[in-house]
């Protein structure tokens, strides 16, 4: 408990897995919607009968982008967590160092 009230441990690395597990299921969802507001926003006039403007094949354009940028999305979502995580690790590293000394 001392080491916990003198910030010699950290709770952050179990926090930033809590994190990440939650952001990986929230950055489709946000995707989705960000595409819905876009659509909605700038394509308000077409029915549900009208709405295929977009060819087949630029509808598969179109999905094959968003499949892309949501995967770059998560991977990037990925990167940083690794990042601040091996910063946490580092920390216990060289405490473990000074420990030895």
């Amino acid at each position: 408990m001392q080491d916990f009230l003198s910030f010699q441990t950290f709770i952050t690395p179990s926090l930033l897995i809590m994190m990440y597990y939650i952001g990986v299921l929230l950055i489709p969802v946000l995707c989705f919607y960000v595409t819905f507001r876009i659509k909605t926003t700038y394509l308000p006039d077409i029915s549900h009968t009208e709405r295929s403007i977009l060819t087949p094949k630029q509808r598969v354009i179109f999905f094959i982008i968003f499949f892309f940028m949501l995967l770059f999305m998560e991977m990037f979502w990925r990167v940083i967590f690794e990042f601040f995580i091996a910063y946490f690790d580092m920390h216990d590293a060289l405490m473990k160092i000074n420990s030895i000394k």
